[in-house]
């Protein structure tokens, strides 16, 4: 709240007055800022129907810097004018003045000086009047008297167009009377207190009005990441179509679980270390299905269940090495395994989606780490009609509707598809996901029945998310340069379904 004495002047100022008083001439009065007189305003009014104050703004013409130079100095051309000898002076020296190419031209205009372009020397400046009238200077100190009134909007324009004069609209409140009006300020109590109700001192306090409708503080609250606010909408649109998520909680897998379980050769490029993170301790797993390790082994190196293998020598040495995984399809593989180690094989739908590592370059659309969104669907027969079909419900719960397919090569799926979306903003195909059938060579050796087929798609959780928030760098969503205020301030996902 304002000082006591200063409410106090200024409601003895409203006094006086009948109708009213403006803050302007209040401020004048009490030889004060304005801005003062507004916060004493918002003070009395704080205390009930002391006074009345209705906000009223008005224009007024202010000189501007360049403008109090000419008023101390004259105008350009007045004294581009006092610049010029009798005998003249050389074009070049006068632009070389402070005021040089705006007084000239100006001076010019008005008839004041001439050029003789074709004077020996160079071009050269004369006066052509003996005397002038600076009418720029007079017009200022008008308006500097608060005579602005006196001029024409024309030349007001004209002064403003030459930045000498600005036009400024000032805020104040028209100050009057209220029910309540005294000249003396009595505090008005916050809170009802203990000791106001057990002496009843109370009753002749006077209380500030509670406002019911002012809003309390915002409490501290966490915050979601991007990330996390689509990953939870993806989730929920598996958990819709019935899927079931895999448990996704071990980052660090074998070689085995990773690869050879997936029918991936062991001279694989992807297995490079250009590819893939070892880790050095523990560097090797050891507890693995024994009768299935052997399977895996045998279809690796001599073929079976209809396929000629690929004919290299198998080495345990190579499934055991630990990696950080590269794909959450190792998580697939595990699920698939102990699905099949069940008496009868019963239909599944499965889906996870997590964070999977690979030795990639940095840059503003890869990182070494990222989510991979994963759906699987084992049961009998199922053909790649079944596949399109429950990709086409799948994306059209993301809002995309137009979808081409594409053969495409991955190790442990045939046939395999890339999955392309018509994209309306860059008015092209663009690649959204993988997918494929699940070979033979990776299922039976699990031990699942023969007639089971095992369709399977994938995409990342960043590149969408990327599209929905309108982020071009990847190191803007993830990692230690990512800018808190971005999580704070981003709204929640929904996706267009």
């Amino acid at each position: 709240m304002a000082d006591s004495g200063l409410l106090e002047s200024v409601l003895r100022l409203v006094e006086k007055v009948d109708g009213g008083v403006d803050s302007q001439d209040v401020a004048g009065g009490l030889s004060v800022d304005h801005q003062v007189v507004v916060g004493a305003v918002k003070s009395l009014q704080a205390l009930g129907e002391v006074i009345e104050a209705t906000q009223r703004s008005s224009k007024h013409w202010e000189v501007t810097g360049e403008g109090n130079e000419i008023l101390e100095q004259g105008s350009h051309e007045a004294r581009v004018f006092k610049a010029i000898p009798e005998e003249g002076l050389l074009q070049s020296e006068l632009m070389k003045l402070p005021s040089g190419k705006v007084g000239f031209s100006k001076a010019m205009s008005n008839k004041w000086i001439r050029l003789d372009k074709g004077h020996e020397g160079g071009p050269r400046v004369f006066r052509t009047v003996d005397s002038i009238e600076d009418a720029v200077r007079e017009k200022l100190q008008q308006v500097k008297k608060g005579q602005s009134s006196q001029l024409e909007e024309k030349e007001k324009n004209e002064l403003k167009k030459r930045k000498l004069l600005t036009e400024v609209t000032v805020k104040s409140y028209w100050i009057t009377k209220g029910s309540n009006f005294s000249t003396t300020i009595t505090k008005q109590e916050t809170e009802l207190t203990p000791e106001m109700i057990a002496s009843g001192s109370w009753r002749e306090k006077k209380f500030k009005p509670y406002n019911f409708e002012a809003m309390g503080v915002a409490p501290d609250s966490g915050h979601l990441h991007p990330l996390m606010k689509v990953r939870t909408q993806f989730r929920q649109i598996f958990l819709e179509m019935g899927f079931t998520e895999m448990p996704t909680n071990n980052f660090i897998e074998s070689s085995f679980w990773n690869f050879d379980s997936l029918f991936q050769p062991q001279q694989h490029p992807a297995r490079d270390q250009h590819d893939t993170f070892f880790l050095s301790d523990p560097a090797l797993a050891h507890e693995f299905p024994p009768d299935y390790l052997e399977r895996v082994k045998k279809v690796h190196s001599e073929g079976g269940y209809g396929s000629q293998g690929y004919k290299y020598d198998w080495k345990i040495e190579e499934a055991q090495k630990n990696i950080l995984r590269t794909h959450t399809t190792a998580v697939s593989a595990r699920m698939l395994y102990k699905l099949a180690q069940q008496e009868k094989f019963t239909p599944v739908k499965y889906f996870s989606i997590d964070r999977v590592f690979r030795n990639e370059t940095l840059d503003a659309t890869h990182l070494a780490e990222f989510h991979q969104i994963e759906g699987v669907v084992a049961d009998y027969d199922l053909t790649l009609g079944d596949l399109m079909g429950v990709l086409h419900q799948f994306f059209t719960k993301l809002g995309i509707t137009k979808l081409r397919f594409k053969p495409a090569y991955n190790p442990y799926t045939e046939p395999s598809m890339e999955v392309f979306s018509y994209h309306e903003g860059l008015k092209k195909w663009v690649e959204v996901g993988n997918s494929g059938v699940f070979r033979p060579e990776m299922l039976l050796p699990m031990g699942l029945p023969e007639e089971v087929s095992v369709i399977a798609w994938g995409l990342s959780l960043e590149r969408p998310t990327m599209i929905k928030y309108g982020i071009n760098n990847i190191r803007e969503l993830v990692g230690h340069k990512v800018n808190l205020q971005m999580v704070y301030d981003s709204p929640v996902c929904r996706l267009d379904s």
